[in-house]
């Protein structure tokens, strides 16, 4: 690794790593054909700190930084990138409660959250605005100042939906455009709340995917999160972090797809010598390694820039964000390439990661939306 870090954050990704290796790596092609959401391996990791991996310590986080994250979700990743993601959505979900919550919505949900007890899931994109999120038409209104907010809509492509706690939920509650959105925590037993059926994925399948259907859904109002109107900016500040977040997932896949390769090339011969001995795949190695190097420096400085709260830190992440997940499927679809017919079969594994990477390039918006955001900041343009 040509990115140097100080020794407390290699002990993190390595508890990480080591954490991933045994317990998510060996069950994850499993969880993966059976469509099990492994619900009691996210607590086993959440008792080693990453249930709120950015949490204050007062709600019972680890009050770690956003590079620790990155290393943490890479890491998790190398076991399996679905399991990483949902873990990074989960912990995206608890810090915004940490920052926006008042002090008793995080005295009541961070604890539980940070344990993993209780599981969250982020309701933004709905079924007519996906790239344009500010569009957004789930209501929340309220007939009074003391009564109960009451949800009526939908949310679509809700990772966890179902079998979650809680849902971080973006809703209008005042007119048109991003001023009018708040962020409301909507409790999985809420009246009025349902799912849509199971979706069936290119990927990511060790996590469920629903549309989240809100009809005259009733929340208490001490479950609005910062206040009315603060919802559009709430959600942007999620999507940020959450950013950094895919891109690691997506790093951590492209480097375990890249050594599932290298270990098939080292067994493996052809024409009379190892695979690993001929130069074009050895070519190709090199560029494979190069690719991820170039991926992990961009990264580790893009979450750096955000942990010091850098003035361009959201275009540094937005530029993060498209480079890595391109990347990251890129070399992952490459090492796919090396293990020739064996790597369309499952039990390889690479098939797997090509699989669950694909969709970090359309989540946490897409790579398309990245190059808008990109081009404005640059060009300072609307």
């Amino acid at each position: 690794m040509l990115y140097s870090l100080p020794a407390e954050q290699v002990a993190i990704r390595d508890m990480a790593r080591d954490f991933a290796a045994e317990k998510i790596a060996p069950h994850a092609l499993r969880w993966d054909e059976e469509r099990h959401f492994p619900v009691e391996v996210f607590r086993e990791a959440a008792a080693l700190g990453m249930g709120g991996i950015y949490v204050k310590e007062d709600a019972g986080g680890s009050a770690l930084t956003r590079l620790d994250a990155a290393l943490i979700f890479e890491a998790l990743a190398m076991g399996c990138p679905t399991v990483s993601a949902y873990i990074s959505i989960h912990n995206m979900c608890a810090s915004l409660i940490d920052a926006h919550g008042s002090t008793a919505q995080r005295a009541r949900y961070l604890p539980a959250l940070c344990r993993m007890e209780s599981l969250t899931a982020y309701c933004l994109t709905e079924p007519g605005s996906g790239s344009d999120a500010a569009a957004l038409k789930t209501t929340a209104r309220r007939n009074g100042s003391n009564s109960d907010y009451v949800l009526n809509g939908s949310k679509q492509f809700i990772s966890g939906a179902g079998a979650v706690d809680y849902y971080v939920v973006m809703a209008r509650t005042g007119g048109q455009g991003p001023a009018g959105v708040s962020a409301i925590l909507v409790p999985a037993d809420a009246k009025g709340l349902s799912f849509g059926a199971i979706e069936r994925k290119m990927g990511w399948n060790a996590q469920p995917t629903r549309a989240v259907i809100f009809e005259d859904c009733r929340v208490p109002a001490e479950n609005l999160i910062g206040q009315e109107g603060d919802g559009f900016k709430i959600a942007l500040a999620g999507l940020t972090g959450g950013r950094l977040n895919i891109s690691a997932c997506s790093l951590g896949g492209a480097q375990a797809a890249v050594d599932k390769a290298i270990a098939y090339m080292r067994q493996r011969t052809a024409f009379g010598k190892r695979l690993d001995e001929f130069q074009g795949l050895q070519f190709r190695v090199a560029e494979m390694f190069t690719e991820l190097e170039a991926a992990r420096t961009f990264l580790y400085a893009a979450a750096a820039s955000y942990d010091r709260g850098d003035g361009d830190a959201q275009l540094r992440c937005a530029m993060a964000k498209l480079y890595v997940t391109d990347a990251g499927y890129a070399i992952a679809n490459k090492a796919q390439q090396m293990l020739g017919g064996y790597g369309y079969l499952a039990e390889y594994g690479v098939e797997k990661i090509v699989r669950d990477l694909r969709v970090h390039q359309i989540l946490e918006g897409t790579n398309e939306i990245m190059r808008v955001i990109i081009a404005r900041q640059i060009l300072g343009v609307r």
